[in-house]
């Protein structure tokens, strides 16, 4: 019910003039943020679509920014790699040089300084940092050297030279996410893309007799292995044949122990986890000691990196030792030197990978805002004409609030 009093009018007058004001007002909003929602309950359906198309947004461009970036930084692996190649190369050059008796052994040792200096900058290469001073061949230990150096004096070198080079990093890779829960690595293990031969680790422990007394796990390389209480060592050997590692395992014909054998070219990561001992029963890693320096001290082991070939070759050339230097330096310098070009094969082949998730991106975020235009822009157009038709009706308004509200006798007395 409406009472009827001398304010009536100007009380509607007001009224509905601040209620223009107030549609001028959140019209003029919309069209300075150029969109039509103010607030979430001006549509709450658009608003919660917006939210999400907003959110998938923002993932679409993170995983192009992690793409760009895993580009960026194999594209400089890959010079790096290309440089290491470079210089086995010419290491095999000289392999296949010393090899041929018509060289003196003066020769030889110069050709064995030349190979001494390429292994100085192969370790450089394989401690090389990015821009950022993290690791490029580490894993994700990124913040310290990918490889440790010890130096000595060997037989027919002029003082100390490299005898050693240890890995210290991990084969944790960095990964990155480049869409909904698919991953990529983005970083290098030194101990895979830096090594010759296949490597192999002989206990010297009789497993025949083995049996697991407890539920057990261990690691090898990536893969985690579970053993239950019970478990005999065909059982164990069957679990490592089955997972995914790139390691076979066997038993030792003569000894009935353990024998583990890698599949490609790799150092071996042997761990036990938690407080498994099954390693450590094996006869496989010894009681203290980090991979990949834990390997038991009873445990024979073969296989060597890149780095070994190289200073095997190098110490044969200083003693002038033609047979070896043609047999089996040369050999492993031409198993890492292919090892290492499968390596850029595969940087190449994570490169192509990459391109395409990055053209559906490309093409997958427009789509995506263009959703959301559709939830939450405003037609600038008819904000435009409506903005114009409140105007025009406020103006008219305040036109007739003059004509009808005249003057009272309380206006003249003063």
């Amino acid at each position: 019910m409406t009472r009827i009093s001398t304010n009536m009018s100007n009380d509607d007058m007001q009224y509905y003039l601040q209620l223009r004001n107030s549609e001028m007002n959140k019209l003029q909003n919309q069209m300075a943020e150029q969109s039509r929602i103010m607030n979430l309950r001006d549509d709450p359906v658009s608003a919660a679509h917006s939210v999400k198309y907003l959110s998938r947004i923002n993932r679409l461009n993170r995983f192009s920014r992690n793409i760009d970036s895993i580009l960026s930084e194999n594209r400089i692996v890959e010079g790096y790699m290309s440089s290491a190649n470079d210089i086995l190369h010419r290491v095999r050059e000289l392999a296949i040089q010393g090899a041929n008796d018509t060289y003196s052994k003066s020769e030889k040792k110069i050709m064995g300084e030349e190979v001494n200096q390429l292994l100085n900058e192969l370790v450089s290469i394989a401690n090389a940092k990015t821009s950022d001073g993290t690791s490029m061949f580490a894993g994700d230990k990124t913040q310290s050297d990918a490889y440790r150096v010890l130096s000595s004096r060997v037989p027919g070198g002029n003082g100390k030279v490299i005898t050693d080079v240890q890995y210290t990093g991990s084969i944790n890779p960095v990964q990155a996410e480049i869409s909904d829960s698919s991953y990529i690595d983005a970083g290098f293990a030194g101990n895979r893309i830096f090594w010759a031969e296949h490597q192999q680790i002989i206990s010297n422990r009789d497993a025949q007799n083995f049996v697991a007394s407890e539920d057990s796990r261990f690691r090898i390389d990536n893969s985690f292995i579970d053993i239950k209480a019970g478990d005999n060592i065909h059982t164990v050997i069957a679990r490592i044949n089955n997972s995914d590692t790139a390691v076979k395992a066997s038993i030792d014909p003569v000894q009935n122990s353990i024998v583990l054998q890698s599949t490609v070219p790799h150092q071996i990561w042997l761990e036990d986890s938690g407080e498994g001992r099954i390693l450590k029963d094996l006869g496989l890693i010894s009681e203290q000691g980090n991979p990949p320096d834990n390997i038991a001290r009873d445990a024979d082991f073969g296989g060597g990196s890149l780095f070994d070939m190289v200073i095997d070759l190098r110490n044969q050339l200083y003693v002038g030792n033609t047979i070896d230097i043609g047999g089996s330096s040369l050999k492993g310098i031409s198993l890492g030197q292919e090892n290492l070009i499968s390596s850029i094969a595969s940087i190449g082949s994570h490169e192509e990978r990459l391109q395409t998730v990055k053209e559906r991106l490309n093409s997958e975020i427009p789509k995506t805002i263009a959703q959301n235009s559709l939830e939450v822009d405003l037609d600038m157009t008819k904000a435009i004409t409506d903005l114009k038709m409140l105007e025009y009706t406020q103006k008219a308004s305040m036109q007739i609030a003059g004509r009808i509200l005249q003057p009272t006798l309380l206006d003249f007395l003063r």
